[in-house]
């Protein structure tokens, strides 16, 4: 790191001139950058001379200066061909980072050159189309009416220490924290060896060397100057030990990290973990290493979660904050009124949050039985309220603390590190509030919620669906078969496809998404569109593709003198799921030429069922190849 630069502009900190004074003050900042994010979850990055950037200040502010052709982003459907032009407009409500090249060292400064990131709206036809837009304005809509019930109902239900009339101000918390796997360049290692290590336990919190442990060491120091506060880095459970090499240094790295940071409300933790990602890649790559925040970069082992902790606070004219979340005696109750609502909110109109947290075919690769990454709807919220405790195989989970009723929250386990954060809080959100919008209106006591968020499958509730049931505090994965969990809480989607049905299979719960117009249908269909964009793109494009690449290199490797029963059993039903997947013949066509044909004739519920099945039997097909590579003996 380079002392005296300057890497965080405080939100409010700086008037326009001490702004200007700054930037003066520091020549290594050459550009300015306009920080959009597209529905996708893209963030925009061009450079702008810091030079025009201070002569057209003003026009920053008003949304004259930069614009952008809004078709190249993901604004399916809203900027168009003809119609692109897109205007931005900084947001002088959160912080500014500033972005430094350390490969690019300024002559006259001695210092690396800057980029000031500015987060921004994206503006077209007049209306805000952005998914940083949709979560603040979305948010100012339930603390408008979250606000409105405090002053009509008085007093709610596990916060009578509180006075609804004394409720000033309503504060959105959230937090995020990072998975991901990091490696030398090109390296590989055998998913066996991989899984074995994970089984084994042998990895996670282990100690981190060399290489590694220097850029972990350096990307929580940079976090810590962009204001990020970092908590915490560790070793995953994923990866396996390193090998050294003739110059001492190690290779072959392969293992999965986490880094976490403060939390912070709800806009600025999705900026932050922009920033933190952004961080975390340039210290690693810096040091040789690559990182990847994919999803399931490795089928077979664990995959990179991004838990996202959601919490509701209320700030009173006193100046004291209080956790909407946690009851009065937290020894007594799990949560308020307000906590039962968020919850049962969030779990009953999940189908319609799901598409906004998973939509990528990577996320939906992750969200598999076995690797602690959440399949079924469904909630724990602990044992005894007097003693707190974490069930990590539910959707979304109860965080408490009974000396400290400030850290009741909700982690969502369900979002992957390119999950959209705008947007999945967004939609986080506005379903919990739907939830908590019945409960305040409904007048139920805690124990009367209590006992509609633990009712039992087929038991009617006031809110909650009859057919379902929404609390376990037993590991969902072992103590419940795959019938069972879809019975009580209800079938996951296997592909994008079937995620995004559920926004035209269930309109009544679309609506709790809508209320109050800031997440507009428009812009749920722009996002539903982009995603199914990218879903068949990357189908025909790349999973195919590299589908075919693992089928040719699929080659018969006995000979007929070594050769045992063993073997030209498994080769020959190596082969008939090489042909049934990639070989076509005048009588069938493989899967995946039906696949394409399905796509192109615009069959999606075909392509999407075929798609399921392909995955079968390339995980068919790569495990039984696997078994018969292992009975071959080379003779010399």
């Amino acid at each position: 790191m380079v002392k005296d630069l300057v890497y965080l502009i405080p939100a409010g900190k700086y008037s326009k001139e001490e702004l200007l004074s700054l930037l003066n003050n520091h020549p290594e900042i050459k550009f300015a950058s306009l920080v959009g994010i597209d529905l996708a979850g893209n963030d925009t990055d061009e450079k702008i001379p810091i030079k025009l950037f201070i002569k057209d200040i003003d026009d920053f502010y008003s949304g004259g200066a930069v614009q952008t052709d809004g078709s190249s982003v993901v604004l399916t459907g809203i900027a168009t061909l003809n119609n692109a032009k897109v205007d931005m407009l900084a947001d002088p409500n959160v912080n500014w980072f500033v972005d430094y090249n350390y490969e690019n060292i300024d002559e006259e400064t001695g210092k690396p050159v800057g980029t000031l990131r500015i987060p921004a709206f994206l503006v077209h036809n007049g209306l805000k189309v952005d998914s940083r837009a949709i979560l603040v304005d979305s948010l100012e809509y339930i603390k408008t009416e979250l606000l409105a019930l405090f002053k009509k109902n008085g007093k709610i239900a596990g916060l009578e220490n509180i006075d609804g009339a004394d409720v000033e101000d309503i504060i959105f918390t959230s937090a995020t924290e990072l998975e991901f796997w990091v490696k030398t360049p090109a390296n590989k290692a055998e998913v066996e060896e991989l899984s074995a290590s994970q089984v084994m336990q042998e990895q996670y919190w282990q100690r981190t060397r060399g290489n590694v442990r220097t850029a972990l060491e350096q990307a929580l120091n940079l976090l810590a100057k962009y204001g990020l506060e970092p908590e915490m880095g560790h070793k995953e459970v994923g990866g396996i030990k390193a090998k050294i090499d003739e110059t001492g240094h190690l290779s072959h790295v392969m293992e999965q990290l986490e880094i976490d940071w403060k939390f912070a409300n709800a806009i600025q933790a999705a900026d932050n973990e922009l920033q933190a990602r952004i961080a975390i890649k340039e210290a690693f790559r810096a040091n040789g290493l690559e990182v990847t925040f994919k999803a399931k970069p490795i089928i077979g082992v664990a995959g990179n979660g991004e838990h996202t902790h959601v919490g509701m606070a209320a700030k009173l004219k006193s100046g004291k904050i209080v956790n909407l979340f946690s009851p009065a005696d937290m020894k007594k109750y799990f949560l308020s009124a307000i906590g039962y609502g968020a919850i049962m909110g969030l779990l009953k109109n999940y189908e319609v949050v799901n598409p906004f947290v998973s939509s990528t075919n990577d996320s939906l690769n992750r969200l598999k039985p076995g690797f602690e990454a959440p399949v079924c709807i469904v909630t724990s919220l602990g044992h005894n309220p007097a003693v707190p405790s974490r069930n990590r195989t539910i959707l979304a989970g109860l965080v408490r603390d009974i000396n400290n009723p400030l850290a009741t929250r909700f982690e969502v386990r369900a979002p992957n590190p390119y999950t959209n954060t705008y947007v999945a809080l967004t939609a986080i959100y506005m379903s919990m509030f739907d939830g908590i919008k019945a409960a305040i209106n409904a007048g139920k006591t805690v124990e009367e919620l209590d006992a509609e968020l633990s009712k039992d499958v087929g038991q009617p509730g006031f809110y909650l669906e009859t057919d379902r049931a929404y609390r376990s505090e037993h590991d969902v994965f072992e103590d419940y078969t795959a019938e069972e969990r879809d019975r009580l809480f209800g079938k996951p989607p296997a592909t994008v496809w079937e995620n995004m049905q559920s926004i035209q299979k269930y309109p009544e719960k679309v609506k709790a998404l809508t209320a109050g117009n800031k997440f507009r249908p428009e812009l749920i269909e722009a996002f539903i569109a982009g995603a199914l964009v990218r879903w068949k793109t990357e189908l025909l494009n790349r999973i195919i593709p590299e589908n075919l690449d693992i089928v040719k290199e699929s080659k018969p490797l006995h000979d007929a003198d070594s050769a045992s029963d063993l073997d030209l059993s498994n080769w020959a039903a190596i082969n008939s799921l090489r042909v049934y997947l990639a070989k076509d013949s005048i009588a069938q066509k493989s899967v995946f030429t039906r696949i394409k044909e399905a796509i192109q004739a615009g069959d999606f519920d075909t392509a999407s069922n075929l798609q399921i099945e392909m995955s079968e039997k390339m995980n068919e097909l790569t495990a039984l190849y696997t078994q018969y590579k292992k009975n071959m003996i080379h003779i010399c």
